[in-house]
C-alpha cells in the first residue's frame, strides 16, 4: 500500500513546461479543492497547502477582513482566486483583496510561504501588476508595494484604508492564533 500524503504539510511540485502544458495540466485539476497551480516562466507549480498553511491563511484573511469591515473601507475579498494574464502568468494566493472598487485584479494579494516561493513569487505579481503583496513566512509578516521599477519593501501597506492597520497588532495576533485562535480574534477586534 502506499504511503499516506502528511497533510500537515504543504506538498509542491514544480515541473518546467509551457502555457499550453499548463492549461492541460490546469484542465485536469478543474474540481479538485485544495489544489493551487501557477505559471510563470516556463515554471509550472502545483501546492496542495498543509493544515498550517491553511491555518495562517484563514487567521490572517479574517484579521484583513474585519479590519476592513470595522472601518467601513469598500472591499471585496476574492480569496485564492486564479490571477491571470494568458500566456505569461497564472496564480493564486492565499487571500486576495479588492479595496475601494471591484477590479479584475485584487489591490492586494497575501501569501503564506511554508515551503517555497516567498520573495521570488514577486515577479508573478508584478507580471500582473497587483500593487501590493504581503508574505507572512516564519513568524514574519513582510508587505511589498509596487513601484515603477518593481516591488520595493515597506513598513506599512500603502493601499487606502490599510495604511491605518496597526502591523504590530496584527502579527502579534497572528503568532497568538497558533495556540489560541479564539483569543487571538478577541484581542484582534478589541484593539483595532
Amino acid at each position: 500500500m502506499p504511503p499516506l500524503l502528511d497533510k500537515t504539510i504543504d506538498q509542491h511540485i514544480v515541473h518546467h513546461g509551457t502555457w499550453e502544458q499548463f492549461k492541460f495540466i490546469q484542465k485536469g485539476f478543474e474540481g479538485s479543492p485544495g489544489v493551487r497551480l501557477f505559471y510563470y516562466n516556463g515554471a509550472i507549480e502545483i501546492l496542495m497547502p498543509g493544515r498550517e498553511h491553511e491555518i495562517f491563511a484563514s487567521i490572517i484573511g479574517y484579521f484583513v477582513t474585519t479590519f476592513l469591515t470595522e472601518k467601513g473601507i469598500f472591499f471585496q475579498p476574492t480569496r485564492s482566486m486564479t490571477q491571470e494574464k494568458p500566456g505569461v502568468v497564472s496564480t493564486q494566493a492565499d487571500e486576495s483583496y479588492c479595496i475601494g472598487s471591484v477590479k479584475p485584479i485584487p489591490d492586494l494579494s497575501i501569501e503564506v510561504v511554508f515551503t517555497s516561493g516567498g520573495i521570488s513569487k514577486l515577479e508573478r505579481y508584478k507580471a500582473l501588476g497587483v500593487p501590493e503583496v504581503w508574505f507572512w513566512e516564519d513568524g514574519l509578516l513582510k508587505l511589498y508595494h509596487l513601484r515603477d521599477n518593481g516591488y520595493e519593501p515597506i513598513d506599512c501597506s500603502e493601499l487606502p484604508g490599510l495604511s491605518e492597520l496597526n502591523l504590530d497588532l496584527l502579527k502579534r495576533c497572528i503568532l497568538m492564533a497558533e495556540t489560541d485562535a479564539g483569543e487571538a480574534i478577541r484581542t484582534f477586534r478589541r484593539e483595532i
